[in-house]
């Protein structure tokens, strides 16, 4: 894995920052969200064109060849503005999982179209329990004379509709394996799931006696590996949603007027803010830090991991609830950006697990 200097991290992260100021817009976000694929085909292209979506993939498949560190600064930018993308689902849950089977005919089938973005492809991991964990896979392989059939159900799946080609964790006699399915194969039925967050795309699939095709490394270890990296993405989008609507909180409390000066004056409103920018900062804190320690590969790394799942999940609904409140009656207008990034934090919160599973989880790990 190459590294990077603080110099071109930044320059990284200017680049996604003006992409998302001239195509995700708060119009564009509003427009695309309510298309039925739920992203915009001409921004997924250049996201794939400016390197984003081949981000983690070996450059020996046409990726960036980069890490958790710059994954993290990248999401927090697509954050904050909302990115409506497979991004999460194709960029970086599938790539992840794929590098981690260790199956070099699968990564060089299907990892090349995966950074062009002429490919979409996404995991399912978890039933209906939503869990995120072992316990939690209700997919079953059979070995037929025909080949492997799948059957079961994985829920929760982002953008399990629009998918090319799906990575399946199924139960086998011996523990788990990862299959790949076809996004047209027989036996496959794709429910789209309701979302709090418009923005966000669900499905649940369901197999009987699905095709599929075994790739790859078992058990949970590398299953295990491709959610850390996407827990890592999801912290780094929510602390960098959190600042900007802590950033927008503020510009509004300095303006809006009442009794003849800012309510920003206001010692309950100052408080409130104070409150609100050690969420952000800690949010901020805990992602990068999570990042930090998966890309060294530290001892500490899964806690880190843990920790910031939990507390960037809760602070981005805290300020997201508070920036509501602050912003007063114009912020539940449906005209008003501030209730989007609310509906975000709401539905990305219970995204990859609860944040009281995470809590639970860190407090295992640290032999509690």
């Amino acid at each position: 894995m190459p590294t990077t200097s603080a110099e071109e991290r930044a320059a990284i992260c200017d680049a996604v920052r003006d992409l998302m100021r001239d195509a995700s817009s708060e119009a564009a976000v509003r427009s695309t969200m309510d298309t039925t694929s739920g992203y915009d085909p001409a921004l997924w292209t250049r996201l794939a064109e400016i390197g984003v979506v081949g981000l983690l993939v070996d450059p020996e498949y046409g990726g960036t060849g980069l890490g958790p560190v710059e994954l993290e600064l990248v999401m927090e930018e697509t954050g904050a503005a909302l990115l409506c993308s497979p991004l999460l689902s194709s960029g970086i849950l599938s790539a992840s999982l794929l590098a981690a089977s260790e199956d070099k005919d699968a990564q060089a089938r299907l990892l090349p179209g995966i950074v062009a973005g002429t490919t979409i492809a996404t995991v399912a991991i978890t039933g209906d329990a939503g869990s995120w964990t072992p316990e939690g896979v209700a997919v079953d392989v059979e070995a037929t004379d025909d080949g492997t059939l799948l059957n079961g159900v994985s829920s929760y799946v982002t953008h399990g509709r629009v998918a090319d080609i799906l990575l399946v964790v199924a139960k086998t006699g011996t523990g788990f394996a990862i299959f790949e399915v076809a996004g047209d194969a027989s036996g496959l039925t794709r429910t789209t799931l309701s979302s709090v967050d418009k923005t966000l795309r669900l499905a649940r699939l369901e197999f009987a006696n699905t095709p599929a095709r075994q790739i790859g490394r078992t058990g949970w270890p590398a299953v295990q590996d491709a959610l850390d990296l996407a827990l890592v993405a999801l912290a780094g989008e929510q602390a960098g949603g959190a600042r900007r609507v802590f950033d927008m909180t503020v510009d509004y409390v300095k303006t809006r007027m009442q009794f003849g000066r800012p309510i920003g004056s206001f010692q309950a409103i100052k408080h409130m803010a104070a409150d609100l920018m050690i969420e952000v900062e800690s949010s901020l804190s805990a992602a990068r830090h999570a990042a930090e320690q998966l890309a060294e590969k530290t001892g500490a790394a899964g806690e880190s991991v843990s920790l910031a799942a939990f507390a960037c999940a809760e602070a981005y609904s805290k300020v997201t609830a508070a920036s509501v409140q602050m912003h007063g009656g114009i912020a539940f207008t449906w005209e008003h950006p501030a209730h989007l990034y609310l509906r975000r934090a709401r539905a990305y919160a219970q995204l990859l697990g609860s944040p009281a599973h995470y809590r639970e989880r860190y407090l295992t790990q640290l032999g509690a």
